[in-house]
């Protein structure tokens, strides 16, 4: 694929857009004014790879809490903004890295031409968040469409411009799968700027990931994307995996295991979906990147995935386990998920593994 040139914007230690690479990022769940709380789900977020932060700022209190939270963090903060742009305000004050605001929701120009002057003094990069679910009432009267988010985000753009304000990223979401990328394909030929890319209310870990799938992977496989966000409804850990599967499948990232498993079918012996299961929490943990095949029987084993990494083949009771496509030992079914973490241990840690032939 050919990704969209778009212009480079930095967010803290992190290049959005030109040619750095996708970025991942998640929204805290806690309550913000929870410190300790919101402190320890950003330690699991960056713990599973991470790389942007967003937290919601609803009230002053939460704005209060900022310098806390943000204290020796190693992942660029944004401040997520609505209704009043005094919290934009107070957010800038205490050193976020960034902001997210939707200027059609927090006041009149004058309002969004504060936020602006103070986000071009601390060097804070803006994202234009538009959502189906809060046009403007103009743009409303003829329906939610492509065009309106669109003509949204242009407005938006055209005033921070107008400012002399060029630190922008943009997001166009909805829940409408269609209506999502069409916007970004609009978008696309107008502007220059990087696209934050999502498929807001997405839904449950489950149907929200296939969704999102569908979503992110069509607009990332035209090229178009800059950072990502899977909006899940639950542990915001699940957002960053979801993030990572579906950049690893479109070859863009490789963090982690990949693991590929194969459906079963009646030739199966082993308890292969235990397995497969056991094998990915396990697996969860390591950042290396590896491509880790659990496989049936014969007929899908070292010779279907020898463009594995490692990986196990079962037959009656017992498996091999295999080395890109080389069978390193036979070992019992019970003992499969142990020889594999121990041949992934190999990997590693540099062994070949020939010392178990």
């Amino acid at each position: 694929m050919q990704r969209r040139k778009s212009r480079p914007v930095r967010l803290g230690g992190v290049t959005v857009g030109g040619d750095a690479p996708v970025a991942v990022q998640s929204m805290t769940n806690t309550d913000t004014c929870d410190v300790a709380a919101t402190r320890e789900q950003i330690r699991r977020l960056i713990e599973a790879g991470c790389e942007i932060v967003r937290v919601a700022i609803p009230d002053q209190r939460a704005a209060r809490a900022l310098p806390d939270i943000m204290r020796g963090l190693t992942v660029p903060l944004v401040a997520d903004i609505h209704f009043d742009y005094r919290l934009a305000l107070a957010a800038i004050d205490a050193g976020v890295d960034g902001l997210r605001i939707n200027p059609g929701n927090i006041g009149g120009r004058d309002k969004v031409v504060a936020v602006v002057q103070a986000a071009r003094q601390k060097e804070i990069p803006i994202r234009i968040g538009v959502n189906a679910g809060s046009l403007e009432k103009d743009l409303l009267s003829e329906g939610v469409t492509p065009q309106a988010l669109v003509r949204s985000a242009l407005r938006h753009v055209a005033i921070l411009e107008e400012l002399g304000f060029y630190d922008i990223k943009i997001s166009l979401k909805s829940s409408d799968v269609p209506l999502m990328l069409n916007a970004y394909h609009m978008l696309a030929d107008k502007v220059d700027y990087p696209f934050h890319i999502g498929v807001t209310e997405a839904g449950t870990i489950f149907n929200g990931s296939i969704k999102s799938a569908v979503g992110i992977g069509a607009l990332l496989w035209d090229g178009l994307g800059d950072t990502v966000r899977v909006s899940l409804t639950g542990d915001p850990i699940h957002e960053v995996r979801a993030a990572y599967e579906i950049l690893k499948a479109l070859g863009l990232r490789r963090r982690g295991v990949e693991l590929i498993s194969c459906p079963t079918c009646g030739r199966t012996c082993i308890d292969l979906v235990s397995i497969a299961g056991e094998v990915e929490q396990r697996l969860a943990a390591i950042e290396q990147p590896l491509k880790v095949a659990v496989m049936g029987c014969a007929v899908n084993g070292p010779g279907e995935a020898k463009h594995a990494d490692v990986g196990i083949a079962g037959g009656k009771g017992e498996g091999l386990i295999f080395r890109k496509g080389r069978v390193i030992r036979k070992v019992p079914e019970n003992l499969l998920v142990e020889e594999l973490m121990k041949e992934i241990d190999n990997i590693i840690q540099g062994r070949n593994g020939d010392e178990d032939l």
